[in-house]
């Protein structure tokens, strides 16, 4: 299935492809803070649909994943990483996702804060 995200105003929007089964809620010191709800594809399912000169980048610990968001917005879709196995990914924060009933999604608590 073809889902579309964007921040806030527009500046950063994209396409993701996949199946929405379920989300992550981490607990780490960011994403508590942020409140997402993650959903990770491969970085391949995921298109730009704006410039990456669009967005600016946080890392954090261990400067492993590149949080993305919005300079004129704040808002933070996605973030950009790699799996255990070294390939690369994209955490998707589904509250981003145009037209996703959240309530029908099943949440994964994460424990970030003592990984």
């Amino acid at each position: 299935m073809n889902y579309q995200g964007s921040c806030h105003c527009g500046n950063i929007r994209f396409d993701v492809d996949g199946q929405l089964d379920g989300v992550m809620s981490c607990n780490c010191s960011y994403c508590q803070r942020k409140g997402s709800l993650m959903w990770f594809v491969g970085r391949d399912q995921l298109t730009l649909l704006t410039p990456p000169e669009n967005m600016a980048t946080y890392t954090f610990n261990k400067h492993v994943i590149q949080h993305r968001f919005c300079p004129t917005c704040g808002i933070a879709p996605f973030g950009e990483g790699r799996d255990p196995k070294g390939n690369a990914v994209a955490a998707i924060n589904v509250r981003s996702l145009e037209n996703i009933e959240l309530e029908n999604l099943p949440v994964t608590h994460f424990d970030g804060r003592h990984h």
